[in-house]
């Protein structure tokens, strides 16, 4: 039987329909169905900021998240990553390496190849590296750069025994703090002073010269508006550090490659210029973070 014609413009239309549903499974026009994506992050202020960066372009994309952010250490949010905790983290390249027991280099390729290898023994898939690197920086004020003749970290030799060195808690058991200081340049301090991640309280006591070096992240916007004078690296102390997102396989394998196309996305956009812009932003301006993200993603055109 002849369909009318009545009956195949209403059958096109049901076809449309169809594809349009299709389209629609992932994004902003829908909600995936799956498991809640968990993210997690350090207990600093750029991990929170990069956490909340990679929650918005997955709901920009249809997924459903949970923020479990300012998790803890490496050692507690990498444990909660592996047990199934949390499902998402960002990471820093050779840090995670080192603590995994593998060596990282300078080169980010290297480093990144020997974290996958290493960690997908442990469910966890190591994705895209972005351009954006942090590393560990020591800093002192202007004054003190000029008084004591400080350009680079094998300067402070010279002074072995008399100034006080601040960071982290953990900085005395990291191979990229104080046990590299004193393994690579030969450094000792009169006392080391534990404050925090590289935060305000270091800040404040450097300028309050309760320390006179202070261990910064290379990207904060502090070191420029405060005038710190970063020292120079020259023995190659600290390896690759460029952030990248550390996904539990488990979950990357129930969506198909659709978290890492996302998440891969927005590492290929992240400079280390980006970062630390959006570092001051929220570390010194007061801007909301969840706004920053915001901007940054509509900015590079991942969402928007």
């Amino acid at each position: 039987m002849r369909k009318t014609r009545r009956g195949i413009i209403g059958a096109m239309m049901l076809a449309l329909a169809l594809v349009a549903t299709a389209c629609s499974s992932g994004g902003d026009s829908g909600t995936r169905e799956g498991t809640t994506i968990v993210i997690g992050s350090a207990n600093f202020g750029e991990s929170s900021l990069l956490a909340e960066i990679y929650a918005q372009a997955l709901e920009d994309d249809g997924f459903t998240v949970e923020r479990k952010f300012n998790t803890g250490t490496r050692e507690i949010y990498s444990g909660a990553l592996e047990s199934g905790e949390i499902h998402l983290v960002p990471e820093y390249v050779g840090s995670a390496l080192a603590f995994k027991g593998g060596t990282p280099t300078a080169d980010p390729e290297t480093t990144t190849d020997a974290l996958r290898e290493i960690w997908a023994n442990d469910g966890i898939s190591v994705l895209d590296p972005a351009p954006a690197q942090d590393k560990n920086g020591f800093v002192v004020t202007a004054a003190s750069a000029s008084a004591l003749g400080l350009e680079k970290v094998s300067d402070l030799e010279a002074l072995n025994g008399t100034l006080v060195l601040g960071g982290p808690p953990e900085c005395p058991e990291r191979e990229f703090c104080l046990q590299g200081l004193e393994s690579v340049y030969g450094l000792s301090f009169a006392e080391f002073k534990p404050l925090d991640v590289g935060g305000p309280l270091t800040v404040a006591a450097l300028e309050g010269d309760e320390i006179q070096i202070g261990l910064l992240f290379t990207t904060d916007g502090v070191i420029a508006s405060k005038g710190f004078v970063l020292l120079d690296d020259d023995k190659g102390l600290q390896p690759a550090e460029n952030v990248v997102p550390a996904l539990r396989t488990d979950i990357a394998e129930e969506y198909g490659g659709n978290v890492e196309r996302v998440l891969n996305a927005v590492s290929a956009k992240l400079t280390t210029g980006d970062l630390t812009e959006m570092n001051k932003l929220t570390g010194y301006d007061g801007d909301d973070p969840e706004q920053v993200a915001a901007d940054w993603l509509e900015s590079v055109g991942i969402t928007g």
